[in-house]
């Protein structure tokens, strides 16, 4: 692996489409059915969608893909898909390609982007919450149905649906590396396992149950999801109450 020559640019030609598909599959386990394929990829880009891709060289070794939406009544981008290899990850490279899709959607003139990711995956909320400083107002249980193909999907499809306001000044402040301010005392916290995927099967469902009923709970009850903490093993999600 040659850390040193990873470079972050658009995805435009047939044969490094083909390498998406590729590499969707290597990641997630899934099927040739639920690959998004080239020709989607391709018309998707056309009107406006994303692909970006890291490239060691030559080699795909990542990407973000996107496609335009209209959510809450504005016109937004969805960022569907972002996947990078494993022996890849240690380079910050996810975070290169938010933003490096970011500055695309500025370019645009959008200024929100949302996605969705698995609340019980800690490592993804940090990510989300820390580093790019998303915020949350919609859970969704069964989002891909519950028999999902994916070896990601054994405790079900519930997402988190995030929103990432890109040109908000609290945004700018995350991606530099400023830290998440105090939430004031109208906050409360969802509790989640530092690794889930390192528990049994039937435990890690009774998470998925309890946890679904926590957050269904608190985003009807006027809070909304804001930051992510980890210690000890333990995540914990931080939510206040909408102004």
């Amino acid at each position: 692996m040659q850390t040193g020559t990873v470079t972050i640019r658009q995805i435009d030609d047939v044969a490094e489409m083909r390498a998406v598909e590729d590499l969707q599959k290597e990641v997630w386990g899934i099927p040739d059915l639920d690959v998004v394929p080239l020709t989607h990829l391709v018309a998707a880009k056309e009107a406006g969608g994303t692909l970006i891709g890291a490239f060691d060289d030559e080699v795909l070794v990542g990407f973000v893909y996107g496609f335009p939406s209209f959510e809450f009544g504005r016109h937004a981008h969805h960022s569907h898909m972002l996947a990078v290899k494993t022996e890849y990850r240690n380079l910050d490279l996810g975070r290169r390609l938010k933003l490096a899709q970011r500055e695309h959607v500025l370019a645009q003139g959008l200024e929100l982007m949302t996605w969705t990711f698995d609340p019980l995956q800690s490592l993804n909320a940090h990510f989300n919450f820390n580093k790019l400083g998303v915020v949350a107002d919609r859970y969704l249980p069964d989002f891909y149905g519950d028999e999902a193909t994916s070896f990601l999907h054994q405790t079900g499809t519930d997402r988190l649906w995030v929103s990432w306001l890109i040109a908000t000044e609290r945004v700018k402040k995350i991606i530099d590396g400023a830290a998440q301010t105090e939430h004031g005392n109208d906050c409360i916290s969802i509790e989640i396992p530092g690794d889930i995927n390192s528990l049994e099967q039937q435990v890690a469902l009774q998470w998925r149950k309890e946890t679904r009923r926590a957050f269904m709970d608190a985003l009807k009850g006027g809070y909304v999801v804001v930051g992510f903490t980890r210690e000890n093993n333990v995540g914990r999600y931080l939510l206040i109450r909408k102004s």
